[in-house]
């Protein structure tokens, strides 16, 4: 005899509705295993976890950050101002995102240690504060508002032989000073010296230690790093 629903008693009947019914939670519950909330989120990376603190104040607490004021490979630089003395200050933000390797948080790190390390000096602009997020490293430098040496070798045309002299000798001195404090720039050229202001006699800053390495004497290096437009003619 096939199956004839009027020999299955009511409570059998809902007893089976309720295991039917149990059964369909189970399976309305069961976690999806490739749902991307099953995925535990990698811990952001702590590129400065020996120089800044993992709980520590924000660079807003301190800082308000204003407009762009250029970009690079790796960071975008804005101006920042102080909230208590109202100082106008340059913040060079390197965004996590763009560290893929080991050797480029490395690099970072060895930029902040290098602009740490070397004392004050009127050429060199000054790290004023490091601050770390999830998102970013931010650096917090003295402002120079007179633009690249490169902008304004342009806009002169010609520097003359005093003038040039005198640019040349200030450069010389940055890289004396550097050496002396086991430091190699490794990126010297016009768009990394700023005027500190739109002045003529302004004076002249080395920044973006970004490439800059530490050294002993003795230790051999061979890298090029700026393009040919600004190597020796010998080495083209």
């Amino acid at each position: 005899m096939g199956n004839c629903y009027a020999c299955i008693k009511p409570e059998q009947e809902q007893q089976k509705q309720s295991k039917n019914q149990k059964q369909g939670n189970k399976k309305k519950n069961r976690p999806n295993p490739y749902a991307i909330s099953n995925y535990s989120q990698p811990a952001p990376v702590r590129v400065l976890k020996d120089i800044v603190p993992a709980v520590g104040p924000r660079i807003s607490d301190k800082y308000v950050i204003g407009r762009e004021l250029g970009r690079g490979e790796f960071g975008v630089t804005y101006l920042c101002t102080d909230r208590e003395t109202k100082d106008r200050l340059a913040c060079k933000s390197i965004s996590k995102r763009k560290l893929r390797t080991a050797v480029d948080v490395e690099d970072v790190r060895r930029e902040v240690a290098i602009m740490s390390t070397l004392p004050v000096h009127p050429n060199v602009v000054r790290l004023k504060a490091v601050y770390e997020d999830d998102e970013a490293v931010h650096l917090v430098m003295e402002l120079c508002e007179g633009g690249e040496l490169f902008d304004r070798i342009v806009a002169r045309g010609h520097y003359s032989e005093r003038a040039a002299a005198g640019v040349a000798k200030t450069i010389a001195e940055v890289v004396k000073m550097c050496h002396d404090n086991g430091v190699m720039h490794r990126d010297l050229k016009p768009e990394n010296f700023l005027f500190a202001n739109k002045k003529e006699n302004s004076p002249l800053k080395a920044i973006d230690f970004g490439l800059s390495v530490f050294f002993r004497p003795g230790m051999f290096f061979l890298f090029f790093f700026s393009g040919s437009l600004l190597l020796c003619p010998i080495f083209i």
